[in-house]
């Protein structure tokens, strides 16, 4: 999967998209130095968003924008 663009949009969050969901807006928001999904915009001409889909796309959003390292720090990466 790659990012196909992003932008920043009000109050700080970020909407992007995705090659394997085209038509899908993801909104992301900061909480502490990194980024997480928090609501996306599913359209039924892509395939069903899973939950490995949504990690996957954390992962590269933050590794985009540096802050990877912020990322793997949180509780929820350690345990897995």
């Amino acid at each position: 999967m790659n990012i196909l663009k992003w932008s920043y949009t009000r109050h700080y969050n970020i909407k992007a998209r995705f090659d394997e969901f085209p038509n899908s807006d993801v909104i992301f928001r900061q909480i502490k130095d990194y980024y997480f999904i928090y609501k996306v915009a599913w359209s039924k001409g892509d395939p069903v968003v899973e939950r490995r889909h949504l990690e996957e796309m954390e992962f590269l959003l933050n590794s985009e924008l540096g802050t990877i390292d912020y990322y793997k720090k949180r509780l929820a990466y350690i345990k897995a």
